[in-house]
């Protein structure tokens, strides 16, 4: 996916909070459970698969990360040959990857549940603000309006046309960018593989953390939101059994020296948010708690509380001065 968003989120192997491995590759933790650590989607990443062979919990990491890679191919951003960068690319994909019309679709569907604050057609203002700050001449200001809103006026999640056999893209210059939620979508697809290699206790981490049954010693898994603002410092510890949980924040990427403009965009206005400084969503799936984390960053709370009653969320906002709020359903 390139660059990813910065996540606070540390995962504990068990719910007494056994610290994760930093470095381990299919290390034992406790009796069972294998733990994979490394990196995908440019991001870090972890597997916990409780087997009773260690064996076959090796090969079924070694499916879950072609899986991973095999969805790479199709969501990546930053892969010239991936299905993703030729619909941008052409403004048309015949045939396309299920997974990509799945994972569009699905955008769709919570860009209405956002009301347009979810729009993964926000990728040419990123590149407005990348090329813009690359100069040395650059303003501290940002962009100019004039700039914006001929920008905004390719950011329309609406112009994308998604048909099992054609994805286009209705206007020329959009673009699209799956970077608020391909991760969580990935991790889903991750927890599918296991669940039908009949796996009944795992956590995957491939950017955004979701749990597979329970822990195998009859708890919870223990995920720990992290200070923003105070990177190792845990705020609060999260219990999750079938559930997942993402993070979003501003603080992820800047484009600017200052720290003034982030990655996380207004559709409607086309400026960088700051109005939480992170956004933690618990959800049934990865791929919801990942695109409305990213959703909610720009929302306020008036409007995400009905969205977290209808979709029994738990959202957990910190706002730029550290205090924080959490919404229930």
């Amino acid at each position: 996916m390139g660059t990813t968003r910065r996540r606070f989120i540390a995962i504990t192997a068990a719910a007494g909070g056994l610290p994760l491995l930093p470095c381990a590759r299919s290390a034992p933790a406790t009796p069972l459970l294998r733990i994979w650590t490394g990196s995908a989607l440019g991001a870090d990443a972890t597997l916990q698969i409780h087997h009773p062979d260690p064996a076959t919990a090796d090969r079924l990491i070694a499916a879950s990360l072609a899986e991973v890679e095999r969805l790479e191919r199709i969501l990546s951003l930053y892969r010239a040959d991936s299905a993703l960068c030729r619909l941008n690319r052409d403004g048309v994909l015949l045939d396309p990857p299920f997974d990509l019309v799945r994972v569009l679709s699905e955008s769709r569907r919570y860009g209405a549940i956002s009301g347009g604050a979810f729009d993964v057609t926000v990728q040419p203002l990123w590149d407005l603000y990348a090329k813009y700050f690359s100069r040395p001449e650059a303003a501290p200001g940002g962009p100019p309006s004039g700039a914006i809103a001929a920008t905004i006026a390719r950011v329309d999640q609406g112009a994308l046309e998604i048909d099992p056999a054609r994805l286009r893209l209705a206007r020329p210059g959009m673009g699209v960018t799956l970077n608020g939620i391909g991760q969580g979508y990935v991790t889903d697809r991750v927890v599918e593989v296991l669940r039908g290699a009949g796996v009944e206790h795992a956590l995957v981490d491939m950017g955004e953390t979701r749990a597979l049954g329970a822990h195998p010693d009859g708890g919870s898994w223990s995920v720990g939101l992290e200070d923003p603002r105070a990177p190792g410092k845990i705020v609060e510890r999260i219990p999750l059994v079938d559930r997942a949980v993402a993070t979003s924040g501003g603080y992820g990427a800047v484009f600017d020296a200052g720290g003034n403009f982030n990655h996380i965009f207004e559709p409607w206005s086309g400026r960088t948010s700051w109005r939480w400084l992170s956004v933690s969503i618990e959800a049934d799936t990865a791929t919801e708690a990942d695109a409305l984390s990213t959703a909610f960053t720009v929302m306020p709370p008036e409007a995400t509380a009905p969205v977290v009653r209808a979709l029994g969320l738990v959202a957990h906002f910190v706002r730029p001065d550290g205090s924080r709020l959490v919404q229930r359903a």
